[in-house]
């Protein structure tokens, strides 16, 4: 994968970014209801029956060893909306395909975060950044290790972590709306966003697929 210095406005990649949804909204919406479910439902019900400190340390058992392969499995479904490629819910549970890989993954790349963060917040910022393309870069990449993936992460964010950064502010408006809503509107908020994550990681790679394109799953 060649290092890019991404140089596109936001607002071209969040156009870009809707241009694939469009057509493919209820197939989006309907994916995401379940992707929704299957990474917070848990969490909601159990809160009821548990003590907050057995409820926290539930969640975040089950983010890591569901949640991890199933959003995966949601990057993938985008992903392969802005190639143009058959995405279909199925798609959600291709992360347990690597799961032993993805756990360790999903593990490494919140520790770091956190260790990073323990120092200041903008280390823990910048490390997030870093690691962001870890699951597109596997995505392309299914027979790599989770360490590589995260260097290859590092080495395709050099240079535009602080494109990314202003990328994700330009979301504001609809992070607000999502609070405004009470979260209904991450129906349509949540594969709009990952949308614009994956036009951007296209951008990072000139829009190169690796030979082990995931059309090949």
């Amino acid at each position: 994968m060649l290092n890019t210095i991404v140089t596109s406005p936001s607002s071209a990649m969040r156009s870009e970014a809707r241009s694939y949804l469009s057509g493919n909204w209820k197939n989006a919406v309907l994916t995401t209801i379940v992707f929704v479910l299957i990474t917070s439902a848990p969490n909601f019900i159990l809160k009821e029956f548990l003590s907050r400190d057995t409820t926290s340390l539930f969640s975040i058992v089950y983010s890591l060893l569901v949640g991890a392969p199933i959003t995966l499995g949601y990057t993938m479904f985008i992903l392969k909306l802005t190639r143009k490629q058959n995405a279909e819910m199925s798609d959600l549970f291709e992360g347990f395909n690597n799961y032993g890989t993805i756990v360790f993954l999903a593990f490494k790349i919140g520790l770091f975060v956190v260790l990073w963060s323990l120092l200041l917040v903008i280390p823990g910022i910048i490390a997030a950044l870093r690691y962001s393309q870890a699951y597109y870069v596997f995505i392309d990449n299914p027979k790599m290790g989770a360490s590589e993936a995260l260097d290859k992460s590092k080495e395709l964010m050099r240079g535009n972590a602080g494109k990314l950064f202003l990328f994700i502010l330009s979301f504001i408006g609809w992070f607000l709306l999502l609070a405004i809503t009470c979260g209904i509107a991450g129906l349509w908020v949540l594969p709009y966003f990952y949308a614009a994550m994956a036009v951007f990681y296209r951008k990072l790679t000139s829009g190169e697929i690796s030979n082990n394109e995931i059309s090949s799953n």
